[in-house]
């Protein structure tokens, strides 16, 4: 069956950039530099070590967030387990990690340098919903039309074939979404400091206003946008604006809603849809964005980091689930950031059993890594610690 194209034309999600000579853009200028200043910030003030670690919890948590915006909840520890193919006994739980385990390799092929093309081609966008859905159980990849009933298989990064609504909102016919997928990327691909921050701001909304997958639109712009931003501002994946959105999704979902409207009068930009919401939004999401800029800074504070990590510590080896002089192997991980295991003898000034017995511990903790049996050792941030040592990045398991 031919694809249908109503000729739509360009001008309908028109303007895709709020313009230079908007009253608001002086605004978002300002916005897109602090952010830019208190990324490069964060990023400097950390270890190399510890930065590589927190990364790693960073795309759990961003996953976790990401997904209960779908109004899919699969705590951060459960994620951890679907990492180590420790999946629930239940079956919609067990989808819901596998999900989630497919988020988490969709974030890390974009923090490995996966993506070759620019994050809004058209190319990249197809692959971030290929591999996101190729990794999904068959019982997630379907959507149901609410008229019908009938149940509509989705597939991997293959662009929708059938008109939709969201919402209020009537999506572009399915023929014309390539080419408007292609004018995205022709007015996202900006040089300078602001505009590609900014650019990630605006192409969030444009992309949903598209919708060329049947499903995961929502997952696919969340992830465009983190790799824009990984790329403008060399985050190293430190810091998501998932879960900001996630903490406000109401107002989030309204500023999304609201920049379908339609423009508001001769002041409001030139183009067919509203420049005024677009810049709302926009302000919103990089205000939101510089919010989990400063959480992170503040939960990531040496000191402070480095005194809760060691009462933990403290406890555990109180409570005998740790050896004594863990803490003394602990600490000298967080100061030094990696320790070659030939050290830890000496760091003890114990024997190589002992030193054997308090690496095992901490490994078997999660408190520390080791790519390999001889590999240095490196600090860990396990989700199951997270609630004691980075109180806040996301709630406590409810068992």
């Amino acid at each position: 069956m031919p694809i249908p194209d109503d000729k739509e034309t360009l001008g309908l999600f028109e303007p895709l950039m709020v313009s230079e000579g908007a009253s608001t853009r002086p605004a978002l200028n300002d916005l897109a530099l602090e952010l830019a200043e208190k990324s490069a910030g964060f990023r400097s003030s950390l270890p190399d070590s510890i930065a590589a670690a927190l990364a790693d919890l960073v795309r759990s948590m961003n996953c976790y967030y990401s997904n209960l915006i779908e109004g899919h909840d699969t705590h951060p520890i459960d994620i951890e387990r679907a990492m180590r193919n420790d999946y629930s006994a239940d079956p919609k739980k067990r989808n819901l990690q596998l999900e989630a385990k497919a988020h988490v390799a969709v974030q890390k092929w974009i923090d490995d340098g996966g993506m070759t093309d620019p994050p809004t081609a058209p190319a990249s966008v197809i692959e971030l919903h290929r591999r996101f859905c190729e990794l999904l159980p068959p019982e997630l990849l379907f959507v149901e039309n609410p008229k019908t009933g009938e149940r509509i298989p989705v597939v991997p990064g293959e662009l929708r074939s059938r008109y939709v609504d969201v919402g209020r909102h009537i999506a572009i016919s399915p023929g014309a979404v390539p080419r408007f997928l292609e004018r995205m990327h022709k007015a996202y691909s900006l040089p300078g400091r602001i505009e590609p921050i900014l650019a990630a701001a605006c192409a969030h909304h444009r992309l949903l206003w598209v919708h060329p997958f049947l499903d995961g639109n929502g997952r696919v712009a969340r992830l465009m946008s983190y790799a824009m931003l990984r790329q403008a501002l060399d985050t190293r994946g430190l810091w998501s604006v998932a879960r900001g959105l996630a903490r406000q999704e109401a107002a989030y979902k309204e500023h999304l809603a609201a920049c379908d409207g339609p423009r508001r009068g001769d002041r409001d930009g030139r183009g067919t849809i509203s420049e005024a919401a677009l810049a709302s939004f926009a302000g919103f999401f990089l205000r939101t964005c510089i919010d989990q800029v400063e959480f992170m800074a503040g939960l990531m504070r040496p000191e402070r980091l480095r005194d809760r990590i060691l009462i933990w510590c403290e406890e555990e080896m109180r409570a005998g689930a740790l050896p004594p002089k863990s803490d003394t192997v602990l600490k000298a991980a967080l100061y030094q950031g990696k320790l070659d295991r030939g050290e830890i003898e000496g760091i003890l000034g114990a024997s190589e059993r002992t030193a054997r017995r308090v690496t095992s511990a901490l490994l078997e903790a999660g408190a520390l890594s080791s790519s390999t049996s001889r590999a240095p050792l490196m600090l860990a941030f396990p989700a199951k610690h997270a609630g004691r040592w980075m109180p806040g990045l996301f709630p406590d398991q409810v068992s």
